[in-house]
């Protein structure tokens, strides 16, 4: 006799045998025996759950005779009358299975519909069952709508389909829906475990979970792999085979993956990734098994008893997730489910995985130590662990105690944002003189009692009208001589900046606020050197380096810091581990910092770039031939954007 695969030798015969459709079963089998039956009935669910099953089991169920051949409808039939054995064995005339897939053409409904007004030949009831229902065309649903409403009360109509959102709904509400779920994997596991063992064949646990993980809920495909690793096997089941046969990646090769990714060590992580290359390993696979552990991690930091204590790898997992804290697991779970759907755009599959590492790695905190990898079984350090790190106390100074160099006329100042230059500027219309007289521009104030702020030359002020005498009034008779300076000009031919222009400041109340220092071009030079973001890098951005010396062979930093939250102990801590620096921060306005020199940078573009339009022959023609023109302010930009 020839052989005959698993998937088909342990096919369940009754409902008791079902697999997890614990639902469906129960809603059957009540159905049956309250003798309260549908017309039609919808299977809908992943390949390989039982759908074709259920509905052979419905039809034994519906014209079973009982041993005796005194029986009726049963939620239990007996598989040994004519009826139940005729079905399992496809020879019974009164059910009908009809495969959509390739008769979905309106005749072979219609064929099939004609064959529904003769009663049933040996049955009590006649069943058409349509596999891949949805396969039909438009045509063969519309054939069929009439039947399916009211059918004759011997025909019953089972469907079944794998995508159910193509059937119409016409013919959903016409149905009685049943999904029938992907199995999980420990019933799978569980289920192999009985079929091998009925069949006397050795398997190691970890074999049998291989399978069912691979099988992704459908009992079909667990049981034919179940098949080809008994042949891979020659009679035997090992994970080791197994795991060959599968292609997937060792375990132990993903624990060193997180192990290295906890240690920051992109060495480490570099090579791991060159060691999977070199096995021939699956990228798509290590990434699937990575997102795996990371679950397998949460789910061991927010509820440590739902895993089986029963599975060798539960310690792993629990080590693995006292690492890594929870947000990190699920950022990096995050970026293995986006990073294998990347891999086909990836030059290759190698490429693309080591990439998605070291991107887990980039994303690790800052001010993460690296630490050398030297075995697999790798524990966080301490440095990298965040309730172990003290955070060192900042030295604060209390602002009315602080020595301030500030002349006693300047404000405290406001954090200044880094400006940039290619942002839209308000533009304050001013009056329009009259045809005649003209009046010239108002000369401008050498320096005011107090100097401005950089936040407050950021924004534009109203312009004010002046008081006009009757000495600074004078009509022109026609276009200026040719020698005469432009009215933006100075006598001395010296570009003055417009009065209403609120991004042009005295340069002796620009050199008051930024006062450039030895200390702080070593700070910036120090601060380029290092990739910081957010809050971390404003802190640095916005301090005031007042001097730099070394203790016990590590940097002291003197700092001076304005805004009170830029203070703030974690701040401090996270800038410290990103400089690998001692910070001595105290209170005070500060006058030569990163945000201050791009601000001033900033500024010398813009007044470059508008002496360079005023100085245009153009311009200087234009402005002679109309008396009353202006340049708007803000109207000229730099040609390259401020760094």
């Amino acid at each position: 006799m020839s052989y005959q695969v698993l998937a088909r030798k342990y096919r369940p015969q009754s409902f008791e045998q079902l697999v997890g459709q614990e639902h469906v079963v129960q809603a059957l089998a009540n159905a049956l025996t309250q003798g309260r039956l549908h017309h039609a009935y919808l299977f809908t669910g992943t390949r390989g759950v039982g759908k074709t099953t259920v509905s052979r089991i419905l039809a034994k169920s519906l014209n079973c005779t009982g041993a005796d051949g005194q029986g009726g409808i049963t939620a239990q039939p007996c598989g040994v009358c004519a009826a139940c054995r005729d079905i399992d064995s496809g020879r019974f005339v009164d059910y009908v299975e009809l495969d959509a897939a390739s008769n979905r053409g309106v005749e072979e409904i219609s064929q099939l519909l004609d064959q529904a007004i003769y009663k049933p030949v040996v049955g009590r009831f006649k069943v058409y069952m349509i596999d891949e229902v949805h396969m039909l065309s438009n045509t063969a649903f519309n054939a069929m709508l009439k039947t399916l409403e009211e059918p004759p009360e011997y025909l019953k109509f089972v469907l079944a389909t794998t995508d159910p959102q193509k059937v119409p709904v016409t013919v959903l509400s016409r149905c009685l829906q049943f999904n029938l779920r992907p199995m999980a994997a420990a019933d799978v596991q569980m289920h192999l475990g009985n079929v091998l063992g009925a069949e006397e064949v050795p398997a190691e646990p970890g074999a049998l979970r291989l399978l069912s993980r691979a099988a992704r809920g459908s009992m079909r495909d667990a049981l034919s792999l179940t098949d080809q690793a008994i042949a891979f096997g020659a009679g035997q089941l090992t994970e080791a085979g197994v795991r060959q046969m599968l292609g997937s990646v060792d375990r132990g090769h993903v624990v060193a993956i997180v192990d290295a990714l906890a240690a920051a060590s992109g060495e480490a992580v570099v090579a791991q990734a060159d060691a999977l290359r070199g096995a021939g390993l699956s990228a798509a696979g290590t990434l699937e098994d990575l997102a795996t552990l990371f679950q397998q991690m949460a789910l061991a930091q927010a509820a440590p008893a739902a895993l089986d204590d029963a599975d060798a790898e539960t310690a792993e997992i629990r080590r693995l997730a006292a690492s890594l804290p929870a947000d990190e697991i699920q950022l990096m779970y995050s970026m293995a489910l986006h990073g294998r759907a990347e891999l086909h755009l990836a030059p290759d599959e190698y490429a693309g995985l080591l990439m998605v590492l070291l991107r887990m790695l980039a994303f690790r905190p800052a001010g993460t130590q690296p630490k050398a990898v030297k075995t697999a079984a790798l524990v966080r350090p301490p440095a990298v662990a965040k309730a172990a790190v003290p955070v060192p106390l900042p030295k604060v100074t209390p602002p009315q105690a602080a020595p301030s160099p500030v002349p006693a006329a300047v404000p405290v100042a406001e954090p200044a944002p880094v400006p940039v230059v290619a942002a839209p500027r308000a533009v304050v219309p001013e009056p329009v003189a009259a045809p005649a007289p003209v009046v010239a521009p108002a000369p401008v104030a050498a320096a005011e009692p107090a100097a401005p702020r950089l936040s407050d030359r950021l924004r534009p002020r109203p312009v004010e009208p002046q008081a006009q005498d009757d000495e600074d009034t004078m009509a022109f008779d026609g276009p200026p001589p040719d020698d005469a300076p432009p009215p933006w000009m100075d006598a001395d031919d010296t570009p003055a900046a417009p009065t209403n222009n609120p991004f042009i400041e005295p340069e002796a109340a620009r050199r008051a606020e930024l006062r450039e220092t030895p200390e702080g071009a070593q700070w910036a030079e120090r601060i380029a050197a290092v990739s910081l973001v957010g809050m971390t890098g404003e802190l640095a951005r916005q301090a005031q380096a007042l001097g730099c010396s070394t203790e016990d062979g590590r940097e002291v930093w003197r700092l001076r810091v304005e805004r009170e939250s830029l203070r703030a102990p974690a701040l401090v801590a996270k800038l410290e581990a990103a400089l690998n620096a001692r910070l001595d921060i105290e209170a005070g306005v500060a006058e030569d910092s990163i945000a201050l020199r791009t601000i001033a940078r900033a500024e010398a573009q813009q007044r470059a770039a508008e002496e360079l339009a005023a100085q245009h022959p153009m311009t200087r023609t234009l402005m002679s031939q109309f008396p009353s023109a202006r340049i708007l302010p803000g109207s000229v930009q730099p040609l390259t954007p401020t760094p």
